[in-house]
């Protein structure tokens, strides 16, 4: 049976202001209407003896996972939450691991949350010949058919071609043993890696039996695999996530799998994906993949354009007018606007840690802020008075809890509230209202069956979201005070 290993931890920096820490990009609907990590999900729902996904997240995001699970039908069979990133040595590890304890002949078919493929059926073409491999005791990797010298990709040099001991019929992918794995490459570097057909691009798509990864981890990374071993011995269930023991995880060594084990093992395999694929990993990539107009640009939302060529525009919250453009990529959110040449992008990263370096929230956070009943936005803010607009959706509960420096005021806009206030509890329909003061403890519900909408005004002498107490929480989330985790 094949278990699928969806990495989604990433934070998607290189995407800002659209990608952000706490809602990234694999989160997002950049290419299509399904998000980047629905598409990776629906891409491999087609190939045979497929068990369950499991999802590794960083806790932040676990609701959101959920959600998005939810929303395409597929059930995970295990979501593990990572308490800190340590890099992709020890995330395949803990899969494993967990795996193991049901299965230690399970292949892994681990996929990054956040990649584009153009063609599904020569993907699932070259799956069907990795797990061959994978079966068989070999690691294997998925290196991409180059189609140009890219400097922004690593490469892997092909060894000793394998198709035809492994007895596959005509037809399928090609596959080697790998001789060495390389570092992104200047511009002549890669023109002669290309030239020389000698390469793969590096996708970090992997495929292994759960026993003969382990094996190798023991030969090579022993230290990773003791920490995950005890990560995953002492991890807890929260609902329905599974929790890493965050001081075995933390001591854990950060290593990619590439140095950790790929780059030593003598089990290292290659198997040729043909098809376009693109890591998204700045706006750039987007450009490449998107449809474009008749002169050349990818637009997204509410855009006009007069005299522009070859440009990326995406408009999240307003029109955006471009007047004698070309080559720039525009990204308009709600509280941010980034403006780059299309060839400038790769140093978006560098911005978002000069604003987390003064402390700027925008490189965290957007306006509008999911959490698991829902979502919330700031409208407006002044010294000593905030304006929200919630949306909670069908089921959804707040925590309860009580807030030491603001008092709140809550007016439906449309559907029901259920308000627990002190020892009240009461409804609330559209255009009525209530009040909540300081010190007050509350709760929030939404009882009936369309979503939620009202508009909260704070008023008092401090209003940030690490004024709250939670008493208790439906969703498992910490109590007493929870920084930023508001309601």
């Amino acid at each position: 049976m094949i278990t699928p290993v969806i990495l989604a931890g990433g934070s998607g920096t290189r995407l800002w202001p659209l990608s952000r820490k706490l809602y990234p990009k694999q989160f997002m609907s950049l290419v299509d209407e399904k998000t980047l990590f629905q598409d990776t999900l629906e891409r491999i729902k087609d190939l045979d003896d497929l068990g369950g996904a499991m999802v590794l997240c960083n806790h932040e995001h676990r609701f959101t996972v959920g959600e998005q699970l939810r929303a395409i039908g597929i059930e995970a069979s295990e979501i593990v939450l990572e308490p800190v990133g340590r890099n992709t040595a020890p995330a395949l590890t803990v899969a494993a691991l967990m795996v193991s304890r049901t299965d230690p002949a399970a292949v892994l078919l681990v996929l990054p949350a956040d990649h584009f493929i153009g063609d599904k059926t020569a993907f699932l073409r070259t799956i069907d010949s990795g797990r061959r491999f994978a079966e068989k005791g070999y690691l294997v990797t998925f290196g991409i058919v180059p189609e140009t010298p890219e400097t922004g990709y690593g490469y892997i040099r092909k060894g000793r071609q394998l198709v035809a001991d492994m007895g596959t019929e005509n037809g399928s992918p090609p596959a080697w043993q790998i001789d060495r794995f390389v570092e992104k490459p200047d511009l002549p570097t890669a023109t002669e890696y290309i030239e020389s057909g000698g390469y793969c691009w590096n996708s970090g798509m992997f495929m292994f039996r759960a026993d003969t990864f382990l094996a190798e981890m023991k030969l090579f990374a022993a230290d990773i695999l003791a920490a995950c071993s005890r990560a995953v011995e002492k991890g807890k269930r929260d609902l329905d996530f599974f929790r890493l023991d965050p001081e075995a995880f933390n001591a854990c060594p950060s290593d990619s799998v590439d140095y950790a084990v790929m780059e030593k093992t003598e089990r290292g395999v290659m198997v040729a994906l043909d098809s376009e694929w693109n890591d998204l990993g700045s706006w750039e990539a987007l450009w490449q993949v998107g449809s474009k107009d008749e002169t050349n640009n990818v637009i997204h939302g509410d855009v006009c354009l007069e005299d522009v060529e070859n440009c990326f525009v995406h408009a999240t919250s307003r029109l955006v007018a471009g007047v004698g453009l070309s080559n720039l990529v525009v990204v308009e959110t709600k509280d941010a606007v980034l403006i780059s040449p299309r060839d400038r992008v790769q140093h978006v990263k560098k911005l978002v840690e000069r604003l987390k370096r003064q402390g700027r929230s925008e490189a965290l956070v957007h306006k509008k802020v999911y959490r698991p009943w829902g979502w919330y936005e700031d409208v407006d803010i002044a010294p000593r008075f905030k304006v929200k607009r919630i949306t909670v959706k069908p089921g959804g509960v707040l925590s309860l809890q009580k807030h030491f420096h603001r008092a709140e005021h809550w007016v439906v806009v449309s559907g029901t509230a259920l308000v627990t206030r002190g020892e009240e509890r009461f409804i609330l329909r559209e255009d009525e209202s209530t009040y909540i003061p300081l010190g007050q403890v509350h709760r929030l519900e939404n009882p009936g069956k369309i979503p939620l909408e009202l508009v909260e005004v704070q008023s008092g002498s401090y209003l940030e979201e690490d004024d709250i107490q939670r008493l208790e929480d439906v969703y498992g989330r910490p109590l007493n005070n929870s920084g930023h985790q508001a309601g």
